[in-house]
């Protein structure tokens, strides 16, 4: 299990909103740099958006998917293909006038978990300190 955690200077709602708006994954999640459209509904449960993800000079469609979702909880299915998939736990807790943001991310097939030794889980929590790092900033510029 991958597991990061920062501190948005920002109430959960306003959290919620970058989460809630499926444009904002190319802005924030490190490797998804292309949002090609979403579920008119997202993020209720089941809707989704296609996105390209890049790796170097690699790129492959994908498809992200809203697996639950409460105000202070979104859970996705994450697909990067030829990677396989990952669930995503993004948790929302209000701290102090701001939000201590929780991002957590598993392997959600086989070929994920093939992925997943210490040094890919190394490497995922890099990738995602850097995603909370430009949430923060979207989330804080709002």
């Amino acid at each position: 299990m991958a597991r990061n955690q920062t501190y948005i200077d920002a109430p959960p709602e306003r959290v919620f909103d970058v989460l809630a708006d499926p444009d904002s994954y190319g802005h924030w999640v490190v490797g998804s740099n292309a949002i090609h459209d979403a579920d008119a509904a997202w993020p209720a449960v089941g809707t989704a958006f296609r996105h390209t993800v890049a790796t170097g000079p690699f790129k492959t469609s994908d498809l992200t998917t809203v697996e639950r979702v409460s105000p202070r909880r979104l859970t996705l299915h994450a697909s990067a293909n030829p990677y396989g998939a990952a669930r995503v736990t993004i948790e929302l807790q209000p701290v102090k006038g701001g939000t201590r943001v929780t991002l957590i991310e598993d392997p959600a097939e086989l070929r994920a978990r093939l992925f997943f030794t210490p040094l890919g889980h190394l490497l995922v929590r890099l990738r995602n300190a850097e995603s909370l790092r430009r949430l923060r900033r979207l989330a804080e510029t709002a």
